[in-house]
């Protein structure tokens, strides 16, 4: 059976309108499914790196190449200095300098290349921006304001309540969520299994509120919504099928939005919100990074930024020589 991701990343960088494929084209497709099968990359992270490489073949052709042996070291300085000159961001330079590092070491690894051209160039770094996250108290007013709509909007609010309790007691991700079947949940253990990215699993632990909000869910309301292709999912949209992300980012939105003064949050602030909570609550760095699924710490460590930069903020308006 052919994985369905493999169907994504069939088609040749170009459209199809404007010319036969050639060989950056099929090089291309091939490095596609790549990524999605075989290193497990989401669909965002591989649509990003083919339209990066689909600016730098454009380029290509522009100079008169049109197969991977012409691409070199020059051509490749060239192109990202084009894209400086552009005013492209740091963080845009430094994806676009990953993805065709990438590229070049599987072209060289597959026998496509005859050299890793792209190995001696430099990675930019981005400039990390701290996310915005709500204080304890914006928290709380949310996830109780959300208990009060569960009461009055039948299935679809114990449905979101359930959501909003779960992303704030994990900090898991949206794609994590939306992707969880009933089975996933533990409930004695008050325990969530989670595929997150590169097909890693994890267990993430969740409190005595989420608990419940989630019990209501299942044994209450999750059966009103049900329907035969609900399947195992545990979050189901008011059609039957399994919720989708879109559906959860409407909903966390519109309920920040009845809390006054809080920032205009996603799903992501969410996450983000529930690692500052830990740490700013003692957790163990590794602890919040496990819980994350970080791969790096280095990633989980901008949260002990935010944690610094929010202390720092209450001691500037709080202390009289500040």
């Amino acid at each position: 059976m052919v994985d369905a991701r493999a169907e994504e990343w069939t088609s040749p960088v170009r459209p199809a309108s404007t010319a036969e494929p050639d060989a950056l084209d099929v090089a291309a497709a091939d490095f596609g499914r790549h990524l999605a099968l075989e290193r497990s990359l989401s669909v965002h992270t591989v649509r990003a790196y083919l339209g990066d490489l689909a600016d730098l073949f454009d380029l290509m052709r522009r100079l008169g190449s049109a197969d991977l042996e012409s691409l070199d070291v020059r051509t490749l300085r060239s192109w990202l200095a084009k894209q400086r000159s552009l005013g492209r961001s740091r963080t845009t330079l430094a994806r676009r300098t990953s993805a065709v590092r990438v590229f070049t070491a599987w072209a060289y690894d597959t026998g496509r290349m005859g050299s890793d051209v792209a190995a001696v160039l430099g990675r930019p770094k981005g400039r990390r921006t701290l996310p915005e996250v709500l204080d304890t108290d914006e928290a709380r007013l949310l996830l109780d304001q959300a208990a009060c709509y569960a009461a009055t909007d039948g299935a679809t609010g114990i449905r979101d309540a359930a959501i909003l309790e779960l992303l704030y007691a994990t900090g898991i991700r949206v794609a994590e969520l939306v992707g969880l079947d009933v089975d996933d949940l533990d409930g004695e253990r008050r325990t969530v299994r989670v595929l997150g990215k590169g097909n890693k699993q994890r267990t993430v632990p969740y409190g005595v509120p989420a608990d419940r909000a989630l019990r209501r869910w299942i044994l209450d309301a999750r059966a009103s919504l049900a329907t035969p292709r609900s399947g195992s999912a545990l979050f189901l949209g008011v059609r039957g099928g399994r919720l989708d992300q879109r559906s959860v980012r409407s909903l966390v939105h519109a309920r920040l939005a009845d809390v006054p003064g809080a920032p205009d949050l996603g799903p992501h602030g969410l996450r983000h919100t529930a690692a500052t909570h830990l740490l700013e609550g003692g957790a163990d760095l590794r602890a919040v990074q496990e819980i994350l699924g970080h791969a790096s710490l280095s990633t989980t460590q901008i949260y002990t930024h935010v944690s610094t930069d929010r202390l720092r903020a209450a001691y500037r308006q709080a202390h009289p020589r500040a």
